[in-house]
């Protein structure tokens, strides 16, 4: 509905609740301003309608979703409002910078410090994954520290391209994701769902460890030859101090089919309940495998029993 004067929609009116600060950052669709207002200091999401003509929903998607979201390690909702020709999000301000900067600062994270961030991640996308969500851009310019203390916790940012599935067999079409981060079934348009989120999560936890990214390639086709060869490699001279546990881990994760990578649930939860974040992982993926040639097997079992019962029915007609 839109006012008679000024022709502006009636959630127009509350952005004069808002004094706009400095800019936070630039993307495809608009700006993130910090901002004050009635719940103090915010983050103010500006999309450019032009932008997103034709794909409005896109828009609408996300404010839905971030107002069914509510979890300690995702970005929290506040409030929206639009105007002609622009929407504006308000959510919560982290303060702390992004994981990238920290670690441009630091050249690397030490396995603890890196375990600890992995945890939180991993908390946020398990929560995502059992609401059928997939966020479908995780990288460290993604997840921003609530505070500048060293020992800030961390929270999830920027669900333009999420999506809800309908189902748990919905397979995704459309490109999405960072260079350097994207799953090869995304670079390949082969469908996609919630494995992509893991990929991107072992390809950061690899580079928290040692300060660069598993994958060297500069243009789209090398880069997706060099994920589809299916090793990573841990070069001795920055990974010598790097524990198997937490080589592993990664290993779980950067894996070129999707059916073969460590999922987020359900072992990933114990893995946060237990604090052995890389160790645990590894020995919930060694479980499910064994579970399933355990299942393997029995439905061999059980062929042969079926076979050897219509042999003897047979002989004996």
């Amino acid at each position: 509905m839109l006012h008679k004067l000024g022709g502006q929609p009636d959630s127009y009116e509350k952005k004069s609740r808002y004094k706009f600060g400095k800019t936070l950052g630039a993307g495809t669709y608009g700006v993130v301003r910090e901002a004050d207002g009635p719940q103090g200091k915010v983050a103010i999401k500006i999309i450019l309608k032009k932008n997103v003509k034709g794909n409005e929903k896109m828009v609408y998607d996300e404010l839905e979703m971030l107002q069914r979201l509510k979890h300690p390690h995702i970005v929290k909702f506040v409030d929206w409002f639009e105007s002609k020709d622009k929407f504006y999000i308000v959510t919560q301000l982290a303060t702390g910078g992004e994981l990238f900067d920290r670690i441009c600062d630091q050249g690397k994270f030490t396995e603890k410090d890196a375990s600890q961030t992995i945890k939180q991640v991993l908390t946020a996308v398990d929560y995502l994954h059992s609401n059928q969500v997939v966020h479908r851009d995780l990288k460290p310019e993604n997840l921003l520290y609530v505070t500048r203390d060293p020992a800030s916790d961390l929270v999830l940012a920027d669900f333009g391209i999420a999506k809800t599935l309908d189902s748990k067999e919905e397979t995704l079409q459309t490109m999405a994701g960072s260079f350097g981060y994207a799953a090869p079934e995304v670079m390949n348009r082969e469908g996609h769902g919630k494995p992509v989120d893991m990929w991107s999560m072992g390809v950061i936890t690899y580079t928290l460890l040692c300060g660069y990214s598993p994958f060297r390639s500069e243009n789209l086709a090398d880069l997706l030859e060099e994920c589809t060869q299916g090793s990573v490699v841990f070069h001795e001279r920055y990974w010598k101090e790097v524990s198997e546990d937490a080589k592993d881990f990664i290993r779980c994760l950067i894996v070129p089919n999707p059916e073969e990578r460590a999922t987020s649930q359900p072992s990933l939860r114990d893995t946060v309940k237990s604090g052995a974040v890389f160790r645990e992982v590894v020995l919930a993926k060694v479980r499910e495998e064994k579970a399933k040639k355990e299942a393997a097997l029995q439905t061999d079992d059980d062929l042969v029993q079926e076979a050897r019962r219509r042999s003897f029915n047979t002989q004996n007609s």
